[in-house]
């Protein structure tokens, strides 16, 4: 449901997109990202939202994980076929997390 996040604060990836009608392994890849961007130390979760407009929210320990995120060789590739095919715009956001709370009645 939510991503386990730590006590703040650490950061926030803020991922907005317009998706194309391409859907050309968008699914696998999206699939494929995920589990390797859980193996970035440092990673903390990912929550995602939306359909054919779509919001991720990835969250990360300190800003040197998400660039060894950005920097990953196979996110690059699915960043430009994203560019290519996926994506009419996006938009990422990188936002510092200094507070937190909620509600759950589950």
């Amino acid at each position: 449901m939510f991503a386990k996040t730590p006590k703040p604060p650490y950061y926030a990836v803020i991922f907005t997109a317009v998706r194309t009608d391409i859907d050309d392994d968008y699914a696998a890849t999206s699939k494929l990202m995920r589990e390797l961007a859980a193996k970035v130390d440092g990673y903390l979760g990912i929550e995602t939202a939306g359909d054919g407009e779509e919001i991720t929210v990835s969250y990360w320990r300190d800003l040197e994980a998400i660039q060894e995120w950005r920097s990953n060789t196979d996110h690059k590739i699915a960043k430009e076929k994203g560019r290519k095919d996926w994506y009419k715009a996006y938009i990422s956001r990188i936002a510092l997390v200094e507070r937190e709370y909620g509600f759950s009645s589950v």
